[in-house]
């Protein structure tokens, strides 16, 4: 009798078994740094505010702030947030470090690893860091369970039977993304608690005639697992936009270190970055994380972009600025994405195309980078120098996670 092939999501558990090796922990402090940082950076904000009313743990609240200043990290294929849905999922109080670093790692793998599935259309509807952020906490919270490969299966399979998360709440103001943030964490942990007492779980889940891509996808890619682990293809964020600006941030400061950036402007960018930040007159803060327009006007202005730039203030004083830039479609830069975001910006006196950012693999930040950029965050949630560095120390040296929850109570 022929044994039936695996399905994707046996297939995905078992690649998840593998050892972690060290050189992947010592990334993930990274990325869990940058995760803490982004969460403090956020914790004077409205969302944080809503969520001291609404209670819970520390870990439970930070769940809603990871996103919050758009510095969140991202990996480009899969068009996905990993660190904010990954690192709640992946903390627990009384663990020790090592065990927390390895369910990240398998937590990143899983999210990357199905977001990477996923296609234009579905990106054009949902939203892939809900989407793929319940199989990767329900990875993660499976790692820290110790459980088998079998189990893990039920556990991506249960976590996916509900997973989801629409794009429409981007069309008003609300908290519906921070929602989907929780939503994934919850789901993924609770879809692994439930497969370590024999809960069993769709296998065919995502492939399935029923499935996730015959619901919400035309081509589903390939699922690719690799001999590597994919945390190192995860950017990082330097600037508190959406990625879909990056490019051209980083191209407009290229051509002002030129003395080039004035007059009128030309951004010419890939499809999904005109859908998303295309916004010449933004009203608010998350409207100026998302226009092309205020990205390049901060340059003009100001130089490199600072947290301060998309507040109100700056929103209105940027005006005149952001009138003389004109946002373009560019076939070439749309053909190369979403493996490499670019963008080109032009003035009448010089051009500058980039084709990966940096914060990219192929553009890296250092770890110093990294770290300052942690320390630049939490001070802005106003946090104290000498919390800071106790943050820093509980993520970047400590064996167990007791520092990291300590702080977590304190200061969120």
């Amino acid at each position: 009798m022929v044994e039936p092939a695996a399905s994707l999501t046996e297939q995905l558990a078992a690649h998840l078994c593998r050892l972690v090796p060290f050189a992947m922990r010592q990334r993930a402090r990274l990325h869990l740094l940058d995760w803490l940082g982004c969460a403090a950076g956020a914790r004077m904000s409205d969302t944080a505010a809503l969520q001291r009313r609404a209670g819970g743990s520390a870990i439970e609240r930070a769940t809603w702030l990871g996103n919050v200043l758009e510095m969140d990290d991202i990996h480009r294929t899969g068009i996905v947030h990993p660190g904010p849905v990954i690192w709640p999922a992946a903390l627990r109080a009384g663990a020790r470090m090592d065990a927390c670093l390895e369910a990240g790692v398998r937590g990143y793998e899983a999210m990357v690893a199905v977001a990477a599935t996923l296609d234009a259309h579905h990106y054009a509807f949902w939203h892939p860091t809900a989407t793929a952020g319940s199989f990767g906490a329900a990875a993660a919270a499976a790692s820290l369970l110790a459980l088998d490969a079998a189990a893990t299966a039920d556990a991506l399979g249960l976590a996916g039977s509900v997973t989801g998360g629409l794009w429409q709440m981007r069309h008003a103001p609300g908290d519906g993304k921070q929602w989907h943030l929780a939503h994934a964490r919850a789901t993924g942990m609770a879809a692994a608690h439930h497969a370590r007492h024999g809960a069993r779980g769709p296998r065919q889940i995502l492939e399935g005639p029923q499935g996730l891509y015959a619901a919400a996808c035309r081509a589903p890619r390939p699922m690719i697992l690799g001999k590597g682990w994919r945390i190192e293809e995860v950017s990082f964020k330097p600037w508190g936009a959406c990625r879909h600006a990056h490019p051209t941030i980083d191209a407009a400061l290229a051509l002002k270190d030129q003395g080039k950036l004035s007059g009128e402007i030309i951004v010419g960018a890939y499809r999904d970055a005109l859908t998303f930040c295309d916004r010449a007159d933004p009203q608010s803060v998350v409207q100026a994380k998302f226009s092309l327009q205020h990205a390049v006007a901060i340059v003009m202005a100001r130089g490199v972009p600072q947290l301060a730039d998309f507040e109100p203030e700056a929103i209105a004083a940027l005006a005149p600025e952001r009138a003389l830039v004109r946002v373009v479609e560019e076939p070439a830069l749309t053909a190369a994405y979403p493996e490499h975001f670019g963008a080109r910006v032009t003035s009448t006196t010089g051009s500058v195309l980039i084709t990966d950012t940096f914060g990219d693999p192929e553009r890296p930040m250092a770890d110093a980078d990294i770290v300052a950029k942690a320390r630049t965050l939490m001070a802005w949630g106003g946090i104290d120098a000498a919390g800071v560095e106790a943050g820093i120390a509980a993520v970047l040296e400590a064996d167990d996670t007791a520092p990291l929850f300590d702080w977590l109570e304190a200061w969120l």
